[in-house]
């Protein structure tokens, strides 16, 4: 008399199907990453050894390193820049620049930049790259 079967249980997950939905994963997050910021303008920053993020409304002006001048994220020339920076900071009471210049610009660039703010009674602060890890 035999009292034990001769087959065991052996439990088994499919796994096969699993390649697809994760390449479909990745695929899906590529494209929703790069359409997060589609208006963003390339520099590379100075460096600097603390960072403060700020929570106030703020409005970005960029230069890139061929000297093309953006005020949140719109192309402006620079003889403009002056004109549309009061009527950004019209109706905001404590308005704050960010400069977002690139690392290979002179001095002698960012100043002209300072002056205009200067010239608007503006708060401006120049925005870099942390170097903290």
């Amino acid at each position: 008399m035999q009292l034990r079967k001769k087959s065991k249980f052996s439990a088994h997950v499919e796994t096969s199907s699993l390649n697809d939905i994760m390449f479909f994963l990745l695929l899906f997050f590529l494209i929703v990453s790069t359409l997060v910021n589609p208006s963003v303008v390339k520099l590379t920053l100075p460096n600097s050894k603390h960072s403060i993020k700020m929570s106030k409304e703020q409005i970005t002006i960029d230069v890139t390193k061929d000297l093309q001048y953006y005020v949140n994220n719109k192309p402006v020339p620079f003889t403009d820049i002056s004109t549309v920076l009061a009527s950004k900071i019209a109706g905001l009471s404590e308005p704050t620049v960010v400069l977002r210049f690139d690392n290979s610009l002179s001095v002698q660039n960012l100043v002209d930049v300072l002056q205009i703010g200067n010239n608007l009674k503006v708060k401006m602060i120049l925005a870099t790259k942390s170097s903290e890890k």
